[in-house]
């Protein structure tokens, strides 16, 4: 083309320019979010190729002709149109767009639009989760989700938490469910010294939560799969100028409830009365004179309000095509047990650049954290509810630090302060918490780098390569100091530090080809995987009255004890796929497999097949519903799976025959030297995974455009080749009992999930969730062959060779295992009197065959609800959940509430619940079922108000303030001081509190 044709073109286009009939429009666009400027904002001449962005404050100016309409779109946010007419200044205020938002959908190895799904996934976003003190991502899911039961292990900082998701699905091997962050699979075993592996992500990092329950969902992730999916995406950045945001919190604890138990006054008096009667063996006036003169609360002595800060500063933005976010978080949470305390600091980095025109996208991040935890001694929460509240807390001891301590002689009057404490007495509850250091530093680095590459010949094809670490070390001690009464049992005082290091490489490769033909729409997945795990750790405990070593730190030649070292390896090596296909966006169809080998298991059991199949019906898009407007969405969905368990023991190669060392009373003499033996562990040579085969049938509605919308999911859940101890012929192996598959679970259940927006106007917006959930848990086998003799597996411990839980076919597992207590005719439960259930007559004894089992500590029906009102400028959500058909063991009362534990003949006292009054038992009655609670409960998790300042600094500065209560209140007629408790046993758990907080938020 030469240069008068250029010059001819060039004068035309300007004299098009000229002659047309247009004005030039300018604007800015705000996000109905917040308020803010959005940058990056598309904006289209509708019907011509004229268009625009907005700058980065969201500025904008563009020709239009006469009666032209604009578009205004950007990802997340409802596309608005406007004909400008004679305006010539706009500004644009972009609504979000919920349904969008919640389009894409993170189900590993990859993402499906919401309306694809034939699995129960449920994806939701931090903001519509709980609020408060947060320490742990798990912490948020707490009664949001329908059929996910998360409950935190108790009260203090840094707490883990129990997640079950459709019920318990194992007797001994792992059942949490598995987690992803940011694609890699998280090891289920904490390091050493951490009490909660998840704490190490700060919740203020995260993006979405994507929760996979069926198999159709989970199998693309095999034999981890078993027990649920939980996928984590942290939050990466975006087009546009930097944003830097601030997230405060202040809050204040302190006890909720505490334990009724006698006071001072009250002991000495029943102390009187039971001398009197003469009905405590040891108990005489000489021995009541031990008891002191003082009202100590010792509860109020150990508990504290406790104060919370949490800090994290996050910039993010773009560098031209190179989105980064890179956050830092402080946490400082002090429990309401006295030295008790967590202290997180984390960094997060997301970079996630695209190169060749978007063909090559790059997501790299890091997440570091560092973590300082101080344990303190859990022991004084049950000895602040055992420890005679006649006596002080100092005594003016010089040789046990100033407390007070029960020591000898029983039989003196008055106690010399500084004699030898008695081993077995109840310890001072302040001088456990004072005279203990107990603490731990954790360090943790997860690193993932995902490439996708879309090929240029072959655009429908993307390869990922997607890698990573994860490793953790830990270094800790619990040491007493030689002073410490409590430790004169085993020696003079006592040193022990550890050691962890946990490490985890992962490298997925895997190919996704997308295809429309026509009305049919193809997604195909396939890949391989693989991961290894290293776990390794050391310990040395030792006298703390010897400089260097002491007598137990010695071998039988003199000679130091080594520190003991521990490994546990683990590879994992899958080769997966997955296809969905859809046709005329009606009919929905998902398979997926995954072939899974585990190091865990031999040679020829360690590979094994994970099938899966999901259906889906958008019944909403047949010509027989067409009229119905109101129905905005109506799909049905049927799927079929199988996943696994392969975590079934603390042992790297169950499989394998094992020697154990013997300890010091089992050792061989050669000449004047005596050497440990090593006697061989039973084994099962077959050993294998368990495997979970679950089928769902689910229905997803939405009327109105969201107004209405919800979710209802039927299932069942069939576990086999669990693992159970089994009895088996002396000298078939080198035990009598074999750990091997043999059993089966079943769950089945219902599931509901209803969210309405109420009420939507200009100022005012009420929305409203519930979810509920049924589960049936039962046991269907545990040995090879029926034996009506077999009592079941025992669990549930509450003392040397005692156990309150039993597991049974035909039952729930961890079914309370009982004795039937008989009352009189006044209602009050008769002492030692027990219902015949053998039939043998005679004194009723507390053998297994007299006792039966009763209720279980699973709760049958769960239900949650949350809702949000925003006025203005103005917000108020709450969020609660009840509990019901969940039963407890209160251990507390069943061992302190009887009189003869009041005095112990070897020369101290201890306390008592109140609640002895009650019963008035003088021995102890463990299995009475007398002591098993209907523990159903409702509670209120969190109430918060808050408010949105008007944005300042030129629209560039956004702020909310809120005000946020914790534990707000719960209802339950169980008489512990909290009904809930995982185990289902109650035995001075260290107590929830009840919390204060104010939040602060700040965008720039």
């Amino acid at each position: 083309m030469n240069i008068k044709l250029l010059t001819l073109l060039g004068l035309l286009i300007m004299a098009g320019g000229v002659f047309a009939q247009g004005q030039t429009v300018r604007g800015k666009v705000l996000s109905g979010d917040d308020g803010g400027a959005l940058p990056g904002v598309s904006i289209l001449e509708k019907g011509t190729t004229n268009g625009t962005v907005t700058d980065g404050e969201g500025n904008f100016t563009i020709v239009v002709k006469d009666g032209g309409t604009l578009s205004f779109s950007f990802v997340g946010y409802a596309t608005q149109e406007l004909q400008p007419a004679n305006q010539t200044n706009l500004t644009i205020t972009l609504l979000p767009d919920i349904k969008a938002l919640s389009e894409i959908v993170v189900v590993g190895y990859g993402s499906n639009q919401k309306k694809d799904l034939t699995g129960a996934v449920v994806a939701v976003k931090p903001e519509d989760l709980n609020k408060g003190v947060v320490s742990s991502p798990q912490d948020m899911l707490i009664g949001r989700i329908a059929g996910v039961q998360v409950s935190t292990t108790d009260g203090s900082p840094g707490a883990g938490a129990t997640i079950r998701i459709r019920g318990s699905g194992s007797i001994s091997a792992n059942q949490e469910p598995l987690i992803v962050v940011d694609g890699f699979p998280l090891d289920a075993n904490a390091v050493t010294g951490q009490s909660n592996g998840l704490a190490s992500i700060n919740p203020n990092d995260i993006e979405t939560f994507t929760v996979l329950k069926d198999a159709s969902a989970t199998a693309i992730y095999g034999l981890r799969a078993s027990n649920g999916v939980i996928i984590i995406t942290t939050k990466k950045g975006k087009e546009g100028k930097p944003q830097i945001a601030y997230n405060g919190n202040f809050s204040l604890s302190s006890p909720m409830k505490y334990v009724d138990v006698l006071s001072g006054d009250e002991m000495r008096s029943l102390t009187s009365e039971l001398l009197a009667r003469g009905d405590v063996p040891g108990l005489t006036a000489q021995a009541a004179e031990r008891q002191g003169d003082a009202n100590t609360d010792w509860q109020k002595e150990i508990y504290r309000k406790a104060f919370t800060q949490d800090h994290n500063v996050s910039v993010s933005g773009a560098f031209k095509n190179f989105p980064y976010r890179v956050s830092f978080g402080h946490t400082n949470q002090d429990g309401i047990l006295k030295t008790t305390n967590f202290q997180r600091n984390s960094l997060n980095v997301n970079l996630t650049p695209e190169f060749l025109d978007g063909d090559l996208k790059v997501s790299a991040s890091f997440k570091g954290t560092h973590t300082n935890q101080n344990f303190g001694n859990t022991g004084a929460v049950g000895s602040a509810v055992s420890f005679d509240p006649t006596q002080p807390v100092y005594n003016g001891s010089t040789r046990w630090g100033g407390f007070f301590s029960w020591v000898n002689p029983p039989s003196a009057t008055t106690m010399d302060p500084n004699g030898d404490p008695i081993s077995l007495a109840t310890s001072n509850p302040v001088a456990l918490l004072m005279q203990t250091d107990n603490r731990a530093s954790v360090y943790r680095g997860i690193g993932t780098l995902q490439i996708d590459y879309r090929l240029k010949f072959l655009p429908a094809l993307k390869l990922t390569a997607n890698g990573g670490f994860d490793y953790s070390s830990s270094k800790g001690h619990n040491n007493n100091p030689t002073n410490a009464a409590f430790t004169y049992a085993s020696g003079i005082g006592q040193l022990n530090d550890y050691t962890g290091e946990n490490k985890s490489k992962l490298l997925d490769l895997y190919a996704n080809y997308t295809k429309a033909i026509g009305k049919s729409n193809l997604d195909v997945t396939v890949g391989y995987s693989y991961q290894r795990f290293d776990r390794d750790g050391s310990s040395f405990i030792r006298n703390a009255a010897q400089t260097i070593f002491s007598d137990n730190s010695l071998d039988a030649e003199g000679n130091p004890i080594p520190r003991q070292y521990i490994s546990n390896p683990n590879v994992l090596i899958s080769f997966f796929g997955r296809l969905n296909y859809s046709f005329n966006e009606k009919y929905l169809v998902t398979l997926s497999f995954r072939d899974d080998a585990s190091s865990r298991f031999s040679k020829d059991n360690r590979w094994v097949v994970f099938p899966a199949v999901g259906l889906g019906w958008h019944i909403n898009k047949e010509a027989f519903l067409s009229g119905v407007s109101a129905l905005t969405d109506l799909k049905l969905r049927a799927s079929y799976g199988v996943t696994g368990q392969q975590d079934v023991s603390n042992n790297p190669y169950p499989y394998l025959s094992t020697y154990q060392s013997s300890s010091s009373t089992s050792q061989y003499q050669f000449g004047n030297a005596f050497t440990n033996t090593y006697r061989p562990q039973p084994y099962d040579a077959n050993l294998k995974w368990e495997t979970t085969a679950q089928t769902d049938i689910g229905l997803d509605f939405d009327f109105l455009a969201g107004k209405l919308s919800g979710t209802i999911d039927v299932y069942q859940r069939k576990t086999s080749n669990l693992i159970n101890s089994i009895p088996i012929p002396g000298g078939s192996n080198f035990s009598n009992v074999l750990v091997t598959n043999v059993g089966n679970l079943e769950n089945k259940g219902i599931e509901l999930t209803l969210n309405s927006t109420l009420v939507k106007t200009k100022n005012f917006k009420w929305n409203v969730g519930v979810n509920a959930a049924h589960n049936v848990n039962k046991v269907t086998k545990l040995l090879k062959t029926e034996d009506p003799n077999y009592q079941g597996v025992s669990a549930g411990a509450i003392g040397k060779q005692q156990y309150i839980q039993n597991i049974q076919v035909g039952y729930p597992i961890n079914s309370f295992f009982v004795l039937q207590q008989v009352y009189n005719s006044e209602g009050k439960p008769v002492e030692g009197l027990y219902v015949d259930r053998s039939g043998q007559g005679g004194v009723v004894s507390g053998s297994d065959d007299n006792k039966y089992r009763l209720h279980s500590p699973q709760a049958q029906y769960l239900l949650g609800i949350n809702s949000r009102v925003n006025y203005k400028q103005w917000d108020f959500s709450f969020s609660g959940r009840a509990s019901f058909g969940n039963y407890l063991y209160n251990g507390i009362q069943a061992g302190s509430a009887n009189y003869a534990n009041l005095y112990q003949s070897i020369g101290f006292f201890t306390n008592m619940p109140a609640a002895i009054r009650n019963t008035d038992f003088y021995t102890y009655q463990a299995f009475s079922d007398y002591y098993i609670e209907n523990a159903s409960f409702f509670k209120m998790d969190n109430m918060s108000l808050g408010y949105n300042v008007k944005p300042m600094l030129s629209d560039k500065l956004k702020a909310r303030v809120s005000l946020t209560v914790q534990n707000a209140f719960f209802i339950t007629k169980y008489s512990g001081i909290d009904p809930e408790v995982s185990t289902g046993i109650d035995n001075n758990i260290y107590p929830r509190a009840r919390v204060f907080m104010l939040g602060v938020n700040l965008t720039y």
